[in-house]
């Protein structure tokens, strides 16, 4: 089978990004595409095959592709994003994945959902109920997913933008978890971290995990549990609370 991931060039207004939970602080737009170009080297080195969608440079948050779709087996669910200045980057990214053979559905009004806040794991879907994510948006992708064989379960959310701004799963079935965020007893097999960016990863197939580089303890607490780090600098990405998840969609 091969493993697609769906990625989106910065737009050149990036620095213009939403920025809700944290301050407000300047984007170096140049070196953020130096690092998206470092992150796409890190997902075909490691065996994925990259497809762009089309460039939206008056979407300030394009490059967040996560947002605007999620896919499960061979179907792509195109979102609503909660925060209506990213609903323009959908048309986009609904053309790429019709380019990818994909079915699409797509979360209608007044329903809210944004791919940030959709964790598969195996054949359970936690999807984050917050700023973002509202209740009909949740019903709406239950209804999509149920008839692939997955369970949907609603994660409450606290001061966070996303569900895997808080939470992310490893190839072993476990989370891992920043404190005090999303209710952790709703996750079988937590793992606490201390860094931030110790909650954001992305299973990259066999043992191998992409972490951030703000995240060096976590890094080196999974290479001692058998993972291999696939560490990428995505500082400026961050600026704008974007984390590894969200500059793809993998396949």
């Amino acid at each position: 089978m091969n493993r697609t991931g769906l990625v989106r060039e910065p737009s050149s207004r990036l620095a213009e990004g939403i920025v809700t939970h944290i301050s407000r602080s300047p984007v170096d737009v140049a070196l953020a595409r130096a690092q998206h170009a470092a992150y796409v080297g890190a997902l075909t080195s490691n065996g994925w095959a990259v497809e762009n969608a089309p460039a939206a440079d008056d979407c300030p948050d394009s490059v967040f592709i996560e947002d605007a779709v999620v896919i499960c087996e061979d179907l792509a669910v195109l979102t609503r994003p909660g925060a209506p200045a990213r609903r323009p980057e959908i048309p986009g990214v609904a053309q790429a994945v019709s380019e990818l053979g994909l079915r699409t559905a797509a979360i209608q009004e007044p329903g809210t959902l944004e791919g940030g806040d959709v964790l598969q794991v195996g054949r359970t879907v936690y999807v984050g109920r917050g700023e973002r994510t509202n209740g009909e948006g949740i019903r709406q992708l239950r209804s999509l997913l149920a008839p692939l064989g997955r369970t949907v379960i609603a994660v409450p959310l606290g001061n966070v933008l996303h569900l895997k701004s808080a939470v992310t799963a490893l190839p072993d079935g476990t989370f891992l978890l920043l404190p005090g965020l999303v209710p952790a007893e709703l996750f079988p097999a937590v793992r606490p971290v201390e860094e931030e960016a110790g909650c954001h990863v992305v299973p990259l197939g066999g043992d191998r995990v992409m972490i951030a580089a703000s995240a060096p303890r976590t890094a080196e607490m999974l290479g001692s549990l058998g993972f291999t780090p696939v560490v990428v600098d995505i500082s400026e990405f961050e600026k704008l609370e974007g984390c590894v998840t969200c500059l793809s969609v993998l396949r």
